[in-house]
């Protein structure tokens, strides 16, 4: 499952369910939803006594549907509702009347003699700050260490941008229903969802072609169908000849880091355009990697004018300053594939002239690999970080991978990815060089630039979890071929 809905997504999916008629209705969908998050609850805990805490909508209704099947599993249930009984509507009031048990008011004193606690006051919908008596309830939970286990969101993040509003619990675990939402993917949200379980309740996969979902959890079969295979009779030239702008003497490790990724994701070539005088300095670390000197603009495109080379990465150690511009333009002049990072985007970021020059030649074959504060200057920085990346990437009309722990790629036209496999190791200097570098390798492979932008990534985060602890930029590549072999 790679698709991922916006919350108005998931209201329609429910809608559109029950529309099709095959018995399923609200009623069916909530008590199915009770009953996948209950058995989440017993395999994961088995059976304890729980407090299961109810909110005055669905995912209140949820809860008592959840209360009703442990406490037929045999556990100890104590179930506080926020609001009243009385007011509860639909199917959560169905709910309600079904429940046999007592319903406490919402206070601290639900969680006396608790193993465990369901939260089922607030679901992803949510649009304003939680407040008491729900907050108070939920931090005396984290105050006693009782594992929390959220049905759709921990109360409190907000489904689509996994921001927090006001206060949010650590859960251990998350139960969410039919697909995961933007914010079980973004930050601070996913890391508030402890192990999430994304559950079936009936709801017929071929809703999602009325949906039409444009967001996407990076897996390998959104990008695999792309890249092309290897070749019995293929060469060296068939799969690419990338190119790496070096910076000048004593800023080159970045470049050749960069080139480095590039050859061990598949391309057939990679040179290092190097400045005549860090010549020496690159030649003294490169073998297969090639190096074609260069002095000033027109010679740097030469370095790039032949049509085999056709994949450019200009920004890693290069410096800011108006050489760069010059370079970056020659690039996107000559129409070739160009992944544009760390300098080669703040060089554009001071000028509004530059930066709006940037844009006009930047075309689909692009790929921008902004850091937070890379992208900040470069783009309005408004909203949640996968409306973010949308905007810019329309914006500019090109490629845009904005990088961290849920790094989000999107497309100029509307298409997004939410990465999740990359590990805290990432976090190291010169890993971002390495993740250029993957870009630029997969499009002189031919491949298009949203999935190269969307497999570098995933590579990336895979080849850091290969290695483990103690991992510093250098090992990335060298951790590829065993990521790779699985994969083909």
């Amino acid at each position: 499952m790679t698709e991922v809905l916006s919350v108005a997504q998931m209201y329609h999916a429910d809608r559109a369910a029950m529309a099709l008629g095959m018995g399923i209705c609200g009623e069916a969908l909530m008590e199915a939803a009770g009953q996948a998050c209950a058995e989440a609850i017993l395999v994961r805990f088995g059976v304890r006594s729980v407090a299961v805490l109810c909110g005055p909508g669905y995912n209140g209704g949820d809860g008592f549907v959840i209360a009703r099947l442990l406490k037929k599993a045999g556990a100890k249930v104590h179930l506080a509702l926020l609001g009243e009984k009385a007011k509860l509507k639909g199917d959560a009031a169905l709910m309600a009347r079904r429940w046999r048990g007592k319903v406490a008011v919402l206070d601290e004193d639900v969680l006396d003699g608790a193993d465990l606690v369901v939260d089922a006051i607030f679901g992803a919908g949510l649009t304003r700050p939680v407040t008491e008596p729900a907050r108070a309830v939920l931090v005396e939970a984290e105050k006693r260490a009782l594992p929390i286990i959220a049905i759709d969101v921990p109360s409190g993040v907000q489904g689509d941008s996994g921001q927090v509003l006001g206060f949010a619990p650590q859960a251990a675990m998350t139960v969410t229903f039919f697909r995961p939402k933007s914010g079980h993917l973004l930050y601070p949200g996913r890391g508030l969802c402890g192990d999430l379980s994304v559950v079936d309740i009936g709801i017929p996969n071929d809703v999602l072609s009325e949906i039409q979902p444009q967001t996407w959890s990076n897996q390998p079969s959104l990008w695999l169908p792309v890249w092309p295979p290897l070749s019995a009779d293929g060469h060296k030239y068939s799969r690419g000849h990338a190119v790496v702008l070096s910076g000048g003497l004593g800023k080159t490790g970045a470049a050749r880091l960069a080139a480095g990724a590039a050859l061990r994701v598949g391309a057939g070539l990679v040179t290092v355009a190097s400045p005549k005088s860090a010549v020496a300095e690159n030649a003294a670390h490169l073998t297969a990697i090639m190096i074609d000197p260069w002095v000033d603009a027109p010679g740097f495109r030469r370095v790039i004018s032949d049509p085999r080379r056709n994949a450019v990465c200009l920004g890693p150690g290069a410096g800011i300053g108006k050489a760069l511009r010059d370079n970056v333009l020659a690039a996107l002049g000559l129409s070739k594939a160009v992944v544009l990072d760390a300098d080669a985007i703040t060089a554009f970021a001071k000028s509004g002239a530059a930066r709006k020059g940037l844009f006009r030649n930047l075309h689909d074959n692009c790929i921008l690999t902004p850091h937070a504060g890379e992208f900040g200057r470069l783009f309005d920085d408004a909203g949640d970080k996968l409306q973010r990346t949308r905007h810019a990437a329309a914006e500019c009309g090109a490629v845009v991978l904005l990088k961290g722990p849920d790094t989000v790629i999107a497309a100029p036209d509307g298409r997004a990815i939410i990465n999740t496999n990359g590990p805290p190791e990432l976090a190291t200097a010169g890993s971002g060089d390495v993740l250029a570098g993957l870009c630029t390798g997969l499009l002189a492979q031919g491949v298009p630039a949203f999935e190269a932008a969307a497999a570098a990534c995933w590579l990336h985060g895979a080849a850091a979890l290969a290695f483990g602890p103690g991992l510093v930029a250098e090992d990335l590549a060298p951790a590829l071929p065993g990521v790779l072999a699985k994969l083909r």
